[in-house]
């Protein structure tokens, strides 16, 4: 039986070099792919809360098949990122205000934990990435771009995450990953709200905290983290409060 070479196994070239082996990429190493992509997506805004994601669609644009799109989206409805709907789809959930304060309540528990556990392992270099992460947030707002939700909530998540980081607790992060991924829409309309609105800058509460990382106060610390976690989800509950139902679509 003829050997094909470099695909399973190992195998020699007619010069007698071995050549290096190849397996071929499995189904479930693509799955993880799209489940990764769909994942940073949702931690960063990418899609409005109410967006219908179907399964063809998202597998065209993703140029795969509908297996590993199909596969990935059951993982990110298990984790409350996404809700299934009747007729085979799957959607971003919709805001309700109930789920906002259930949310808010938990990322400012769960977070307020990270910010602690982070303070003492906190370097210059660490507090420069969180200040240039501000910078440009900053500059992006000023800009006013058609994407500024998308570009900002990815600048936002570049900030928190660092900081999260440092505090060396991959089991606290995995679970503000998951508060992020079912928070992501909100936090890319509370951005537009803002762009829209005007007012106190957006990365004030961020220049407080970083300004009490620096000093080592803890308790501003945290009170600098509550006040940006709550601002937020207040400028989405403003918006929920004016609708004559308790469930809004924005975008």
């Amino acid at each position: 039986m003829t050997k094909v070479r470099g695909i399973v196994g190992s195998d020699r070239s007619d010069d007698g070099r071995e050549e290096a082996a190849l397996s071929p990429v499995g189904r479930e190493t693509l799955q993880d792919r799209v489940y990764a992509q769909l994942r940073h997506s949702l931690i960063n805004g990418m899609f409005d809360a109410g967006d219908v994601l179907r399964i063809v669609d998202l597998a065209e644009r993703l140029q795969t098949s509908t297996m590993p799109v199909r596969e990935a989206l059951g993982r990110l409805v298990s984790e409350k990122a996404l809700e299934s709907l009747p007729n085979r789809s799957v959607r971003v959930p919709l805001i309700t205000r109930s789920r906002l304060d259930d949310l808010a309540r938990a990322r400012i528990l769960i977070e307020g934990r990270m910010v602690s556990l982070a303070l003492p392992h906190l370097t210059r270099d660490d507090l420069s990435v969180l200040k240039q992460a501000n910078l440009d947030c900053d500059a992006a707002f000023e800009e006013h771009g058609r994407d500024i939700g998308h570009v900002t909530s990815a600048l936002n998540q570049r900030f928190h995450f660092h900081l999260y980081s440092v505090a060396r607790s991959p089991v606290l992060l995995s679970i503000v990953e998951s508060l992020w991924l079912q928070s992501g829409a909100i936090i890319r309309q509370a951005a537009q709200i803002h762009d829209a609105q005007g007012g106190l800058a957006a990365t004030d509460h961020h220049w407080a905290l970083i300004a009490a990382l620096e000093a080592g106060d803890e308790a501003a610390a945290l009170q600098s983290l509550t006040n940006d976690i709550s601002r937020s989800f207040n400028l989405i509950r403003g918006r929920l409060d004016t609708q004559e139902t308790a469930e809004v679509r924005y975008g």
